[in-house]
């Protein structure tokens, strides 16, 4: 009787602990939709409760930037960098893994070691090769320098370790080439591995904000990252159009992220296996 009470005890301590994890989780989307259907002199005072600023938020917005031409920015240049980027490093992580060369990991070895140099490092170098090569105040300068990640490269290598070799042996006897035998026999098996490397990549460069703040210097180019910076670095910020701002900029990354959930939980534990 007293295990059961302990056990009792310990499952009911481990619910306490898990509901104010989700009530701490949840409580900054549950004031950034408030806030967004309230006035900023509301929102200063802590009102936690729905509004009826929300069309007066969005007229506001609406003076304050083109959200339709930010949110078309976005998405194009999220999408893009998505796709390429997912492409090239899957490809590098399959070379790696099943390509030999005698060099093969002494390059891999120099090409995580990237990690370990901070962006601030490779800000004036990239910013000059942009230059040079007339691509400032373009879309193409966003995602360019930063499609072949690292991390992703080493994501891919070690979901390929579990791919069998046998199969891409026989494939080639059979006469595929290459490509047939990553796009169709390599690629179909692990879409749960490239649903949550487009995860990964979807989010890094929907929230990407230092690069285009250098890159990007017309209005007609910016994106949601810089919107939001703008909007909060005013001299005089208004709290309802920001938190509004920050709906449109969350809700894509909240419904990718929900719709490719369980391909991103499957895809991260094959990785890890």
């Amino acid at each position: 009787m007293k295990e059961k009470n302990m056990k009792l005890l310990r499952i009911s301590i481990i619910h306490v602990f898990l509901v104010i994890a989700v009530v701490i989780s949840v409580f900054p989307f549950f004031w950034m939709i408030t806030g967004a259907t309230n006035a900023s002199v509301d929102i200063t005072k802590g009102t936690m409760k729905l509004g009826k600023a929300l069309k007066d938020n969005w007229s506001n917005l609406q003076s304050s930037a083109n959200i339709l031409q930010i949110s078309w920015n976005t998405i194009k240049t999220t999408v893009i960098y998505t796709i390429l980027s997912i492409l090239i490093c899957s490809m590098a992580g399959y070379g790696f893994e099943k390509y030999r060369s005698k060099g093969k990991n002494i390059v891999y070895a120099m090409f995580l070691l990237s990690m370990m140099i901070p962006f601030s490092a490779q800000m004036i170098p990239l910013f000059k090769m942009a230059a040079k090569g007339n691509m400032l105040d373009s879309h193409i300068a966003i995602i360019l320098p930063t499609l072949a990640m690292p991390f992703l490269v080493f994501f891919f290598r070690q979901s390929f370790q579990s791919y069998p070799n046998e199969l891409i042996e026989a494939a080639r006897v059979d006469g595929a080439n290459e490509f047939v035998i990553f796009f169709q026999l390599v690629f179909m098996p692990m879409k749960s591995t490239f649903a949550a490397a487009a995860i990964y990549a979807f989010m890094k460069q929907w929230n990407n904000y230092l690069w285009p703040l250098i890159v990007i210097q017309s209005n007609e180019k910016k994106t949601f990252s810089l919107l939001l910076s703008s909007l909060a670095s005013a001299y005089y910020v208004d709290y309802g159009q920001l938190m509004l701002a920050i709906v449109f900029a969350t809700l894509p990354i909240i419904i990718v992220f929900l719709t490719m959930q369980k391909q991103f939980v499957e895809g991260i534990v094959g990785s890890s296996k």
